[in-house]
Order: structure tokens, then C-alpha cells, then sequence
């Protein structure tokens, strides 16, 4: 049983923030047609599943050693924007990887944002999540 996007139907835009649909962006990572090739790209997507609540695409690119068993999604959050703010590591050739990101989200119409510096590895030559520092 998936709760992918609880009745959230797919936007137009990608949620991820690059300038591209959905469907031709982090739509075809979550649907499996592509893998992510960065750590960025990964990190991208994953905001996007978190955005449309795709817990299948959330727990599979989710490091198997720090993965939970469901994801539990805040049904008054809403992500609006994806600001990446740097990175190390992370590219093609690499191996690992961080990402630092502030999340921009709203519940209930109030602001908020997270801050985080997230770590990425390669699990079988895919990127996965491992973990992240909140930061304040």
C-alpha cells in the first residue's frame, strides 16, 4: 500500500525548482524512468516526492542504513520552493556527497523553512540519502 501524493495531483512545474514540467523532471526519477546522477539531483527529487508525498520514491532513494519504514507526511504542510545553497562532492564520479538546502514550506498559511546540510552516498551505484544536519 503507497500513500503516493494522498489525492495530490501532480503539478505543472517542478516543484524542485529548476525550470522544467514535472513530468520531464523529477517525474521521471520518481516514476523510476531515470536515476539521479548527482547528489544535487537526488536531492531535488526528493523534495519534489515530498512535495507531491511519493513515500515509494522517498524510501527507495533512502540510504538503507538510516531508512525508516514509512514516511509520515504532516497533512497541513505544504513545500513550496527549494533553495540549494551548495554542495560538495556529490557529482558523477563521486562516491559522496552533501547538499546544503533551505526548504521553504507553509502549514496551516504560516511560513516556515528548513535549513539543512544533507549527506549523500552511492548504495549499488545509485545515490541514496543518508542524513542531514538541521541547522539554526
Amino acid at each position: 500500500m503507497s500513500k503516493r501524493r494522498e489525492n495530490r495531483p501532480a503539478p505543472e512545474g517542478c516543484p524542485c525548482g529548476l525550470p522544467a514540467a514535472y513530468a520531464d523532471c523529477c517525474g521521471r526519477l520518481h516514476r523510476g524512468e531515470l536515476i539521479a546522477t548527482t547528489a544535487e539531483q537526488l536531492m531535488r527529487s526528493r523534495f519534489s516526492a515530498f512535495a507531491v508525498r511519493d513515500e515509494a520514491y522517498l524510501l527507495r532513494s533512502w540510504d538503507p542504513e538510516t531508512r525508516p519504514t514509512e514516511v509520515d507526511f504532516d497533512p497541513a504542510m505544504r513545500w513550496d520552493r527549494l533553495e540549494i545553497l551548495g554542495a560538495t562532492g556529490g557529482g558523477p564520479f563521486h562516491t559522496e556527497g552533501t547538499v546544503e538546502f533551505r526548504a521553504h514550506y507553509r502549514v496551516h498559511g504560516a511560513a516556515g523553512e528548513l535549513h539543512e546540510n544533507s549527506r549523500f552516498r552511492r548504495d549499488q551505484g545509485a545515490w541514496v540519502y543518508l542524513d542531514g544536519d538541521i541547522e539554526r
